[in-house]
């Protein structure tokens, strides 16, 4: 081997450390920021085009604007509430997705300004919501998107409608939880929990189905 080439390969071992503790350090400035809005944070940074100081400010200023507010939690009665509401989602959606999905994020939206969330905009309530939220805070950006009318005219898939629902379900259950803090929710799946589907055809009844 060459001694030129020693010295290439050196080099570009040196960069690639460089490069590399240079990022770790990016990401070290504000520690906090990263466990506290967890992907958000990632996805903040990935908005900013890779500008992490940039991704950090806004950040930061999101947390500055939640300590204005003042939360409270739901009551009991208000959880039973929302909770019936989101059950009557679930059951629109077989016949008709769209309107299932536009009545749960207008659910979220409600829930959000009686915890005490800003509500004249919605991306400024979600960009709020994220800073206690930040792992679930994405399903309402989704939820939010994809209950919107196509202008293209479009149909729209049914199985992602039902995949953003399912999601929204998470941020749901952590927004009317005691103190705001996430229900916690078994890992298995009941019958009872399961999402239904949207109808597409008349079920004809099996024989399995005379035993149920």
């Amino acid at each position: 081997m060459s001694s030129g080439l020693i010295v290439a390969i050196v080099v570009i071992v040196v960069v690639v450390a460089a490069l590399g503790a240079f990022a770790l350090r990016r990401r070290q400035q504000h520690p906090s920021l990263s466990r506290r809005f967890g992907p958000e944070y990632e996805r903040t940074v990935a908005r900013h085009n890779g500008d992490t100081t940039a991704a950090e400010r806004e950040l930061a200023q999101r947390v500055e604007r939640h300590r204005e507010l003042t939360l409270t939690p739901l009551s009991s009665a208000e959880r039973a509430r929302a909770e019936q509401q989101w059950a009557q989602v679930k059951t629109r959606f077989v016949d008709d997705p769209r309107q299932a999905l536009a009545d749960a994020e207008a659910l979220l939206a409600r829930v959000a300004r009686e915890r005490g969330y800003p509500d004249s905009d919605v991306d400024a309530q979600i960009d709020t919501i994220s800073v206690d939220h930040g792992e679930h805070v994405e399903s309402y950006r989704v939820l939010h998107a994809i209950s919107r009318p196509d202008t293209a005219g479009r149909a729209k898939n049914t199985e992602e409608q039902r995949a953003a629902l399912v999601r929204a379900r998470d941020l749901f259950l952590a927004l009317i939880g005691p103190d705001g803090e996430p229900e916690r929710v078994a890992t298995h799946t009941t019958t009872k929990d399961r999402m239904p589907t949207a109808r597409r055809t008349r079920q004809v009844p099996t024989q399995r189905e005379h035993h149920a």
